[in-house]
């Protein structure tokens, strides 16, 4: 017997209606129907609890070959987690830029290394061009940390996508005007999440 059919068979021995489990174990509805249809497994933490409240262990609910999918689910859903926790605080450490001396005003006596706040020496549009890029990405990390429970078809492959093309629109902007400091400093960050997204896949 498959986990569905146990599920299914569980619940209605205690008398409950789907929307009756789904209190219980605090998860929504559609998740108790689509585990109970098939269509999908749900986690560890989710698994124990359902083992609880029926008083059965794990084991007596699946399968050996379900209880592998449930760990690879598992491992790549921690991974996903891992990965966009991590590059989301490397895309807000660029507001580093902002405060640290990445940028190299030239004065009367020379070349003086200031912040993007005291850079006085750029053009207006370039000035705003480094503000932009600067807060686009901090703000794409900061929407990744907040929406890493938010699951849409294709939202972190776009989330991603977003990010990784910030990052190379920062090095390729900070090139092209003269300022290797800064460039250097977003291929850093740059070259960190290909490697986190390549390593956590």
């Amino acid at each position: 017997m498959e986990f569905n059919e146990k599920l299914q068979e569980l619940r209605r021995k205690k008398g409950l209606t789907q929307e009756e489990l789904a209190i219980s174990l605090y998860v929504s509805r559609t998740a108790i129907s689509k585990w109970e249809s098939g269509r999908g497994y749900p986690n560890i933490e989710s698994l124990k609890q359902i083992a609880k409240f029926f008083s059965v262990t794990v084991d007596e609910l699946l399968s050996s070959d379900e209880l592998l999918t449930i760990a690879e689910e598992d491992s790549k859903q921690s991974k996903s987690h891992l990965r966009g926790t991590l590059c989301g605080l490397l895309d807000i450490c660029m507001c580093l830029l902002l405060f640290l001396p990445f940028f190299a005003d030239r004065t009367g006596e020379g070349i003086t290394a200031v912040s993007l706040f005291a850079f006085g020496e750029a053009k207006v549009y370039l000035k705003i061009a480094y503000f932009a890029d600067v807060i686009a990405i901090a703000l794409t990390g900061v929407s990744t940390l907040a929406l890493q429970g938010f699951k849409m078809l294709g939202y972190a492959k776009i989330k991603e996508t977003v990010s990784f093309s910030l990052g190379i629109a920062s090095v390729l902007l900070f090139t092209v005007s003269s300022q290797p400091y800064a460039a250097v400093f977003a291929f850093v960050l740059l070259a960190i999440k290909v490697f986190l997204a390549l390593k956590l896949k």
